[in-house]
């Protein structure tokens, strides 16, 4: 299921278009204190583009700038959590938090993963690899992907989500010298995030499917959830 589970079908995602945009100005706000000026923060910019892309309304953009900024006098200071642990039928998963209250956090997680099993740091991210994630667009139809990867030092390419981009993987510590060499290889960069990937993924029946798609879906609902990697074949 790739490196990160979404939710599935246009219905779904409309009905999380609220979440989705909670989760962008965590991220917003955390990017805008190294500065609330996009051209002098490079991932406040890329964040921004994303929020963008997503519709994202432009007072609430504009507000979650200033407020991880600190121009609004009551900025908020979010924790960075990751989970791992088990969905049913023993599918691996690694869950990132952005939470201001780690204790219901970790109390309202661990509710979630009573369908599942909670397990101790390592305990599966020893089967994904961290890696930087890049999605770009081809600035023109002769951008070649495979010589852009080459060329920018990404490790590995290969088809992104929107139709059209590409996902260049990266090295985490080389994900930034990617970014800025791509747009010389004929590619923008649309976002840019470490995340995790799976080594090996579980197929399951239907059945199955539809169980832990709906254990994802609960996980995917509590507002502190940021990002789901889980090692699901696709």
């Amino acid at each position: 299921m790739g490196a990160q589970w979404k939710v599935k079908g246009k219905e779904a995602a409309a009905n999380t278009r609220g979440k989705v945009f909670g989760k962008l100005a965590k991220e917003i706000a955390i990017a805008a204190r190294a500065g609330a000026d996009i051209d002098m923060n490079p991932r406040l910019r890329l964040v921004v583009e994303q929020a963008k892309k997503a519709s994202m309304p432009k007072e609430t953009l504009e507000r979650a700038i200033k407020k991880g900024a600190g121009l609004l006098g009551d900025t908020v200071h979010y924790e960075h959590l990751t989970y791992e642990g088990f969905a049913p039928h023993r599918v691996p998963v690694i869950i990132e938090c952005l939470t201001d209250n780690t204790n219901r956090t970790v109390a309202e997680i661990r509710v979630l993963f009573r369908k599942g099993q909670l397990g101790a740091s390592g305990s599966v991210a020893w089967d994904f690899d961290y890696l930087g994630m890049i999605e770009a667009t081809p600035a023109s139809g002769d951008a070649d992907p495979e010589l852009a990867a080459i060329e920018a030092g990404a490790q590995d390419f290969e088809p992104g989500d929107e139709e059209g981009s590409t996902l260049f993987l990266s090295e985490p510590a080389d994900m930034d010298i990617v970014c800025r060499a791509l747009p010389t290889y004929g590619f923008n960069v649309v976002s840019a995030k470490l995340g995790y990937r799976p080594k090996n993924t579980v197929t399951l029946n239907d059945s199955e499917l539809e169980e832990v798609e709906a254990f994802l879906a609960a996980l995917d609902a509590h507002d502190d959830v940021q990002n789901m990697y889980v090692g699901l074949a696709d």
